[in-house]
């Protein structure tokens, strides 16, 4: 019996990424599940999930920091990592190919140092158990929706800061592990009376999955499944016969 060809198959190469990625990037996951398409929905963007690359468990220098990331994964140690946040899972520790046949791309902090990587992950790992923020997620939908709709004390947990929470989501946790080696994502930017730069960091509850994306500080890289070159290579991709559709 002949297998049943599979559709949909993911449009990046996860073999590739896999190879290339770095501890301390950011990977972006174009989910489908329900509160995937809500997130997309209300974010304007396609990019529904981020998660925290943080290497093998050889990568990780720190004895303890390597000693919690087995109390919360029993896989194999060669197994690639990545941390993240989930409804109904909280802050957890996966394996790279539980995202193997979605369409992800890199986000790498440009010039990060390998000190400051490191104390990025570290911040990620001390947080791990912490449960996922389900109010922030429905005060970010209605964060984006029009003011008319909603009185503004519905959005008041996205401008408090709570040093005791132990809630959160997947963007605002890694936002934050990069906001604590002063790595920038999406500063506001001001000019002093000196006519000096000086910068402001975002809110870290008002960040989503795409401003990783938009961020000018963080290089994106792309692994398509097919790989083009300067010799229109394109035209000899193995498109579908579309001409006996046509009308």
């Amino acid at each position: 019996m002949c297998e049943k060809p599979r559709v949909n198959l993911p449009i990046c190469d996860f073999d590739k990424l896999s190879y290339e990625i770095r501890p301390a990037d950011v990977l972006l996951v174009e989910g489908r599940t329900r509160i995937s398409e809500f997130t997309k929905s209300i974010t304007q963007s396609p990019w529904s999930h981020a998660v925290l690359y943080i290497g093998r468990l050889h990568d990780i220098e720190h004895p303890i920091l390597r000693q919690k990331i087995k109390d919360f994964y029993q896989g194999e140690p060669t197994e690639q990592l990545i941390i993240e946040s989930l409804l109904g899972s909280g802050t957890i520790v996966s394996p790279l190919s539980r995202y193997k046949m979605e369409h992800m791309r890199i986000c790498r902090p440009s010039g990060i140092s390998k000190a400051d990587a490191q104390s990025v992950i570290a911040y990620a790992i001390d947080r791990l158990g912490y449960q996922y923020d389900v109010r922030q997620i429905l005060d970010l939908g209605r964060f984006f929706l029009p003011w008319k709709f909603f009185p503004r004390r519905w959005r008041s947990s996205l401008f408090t800061e709570d040093s005791t929470s132990t809630r959160q989501i997947c963007s605002t946790l890694i936002a934050e592990a990069f906001r604590s080696v002063q790595f920038p994502i999406l500063p506001i930017i001001k000019e002093t009376q000196e006519q000096n730069i000086q910068l402001t960091p975002g809110n870290p509850r008002l960040y989503t999955p795409k401003d990783f994306d938009y961020s000018p500080f963080f290089q994106i890289i792309k692994y398509p499944i097919f790989t083009l070159s300067e010799n229109a290579l394109y035209h000899h991709l193995p498109w579908e016969d579309t001409s006996e559709k046509k009308v």
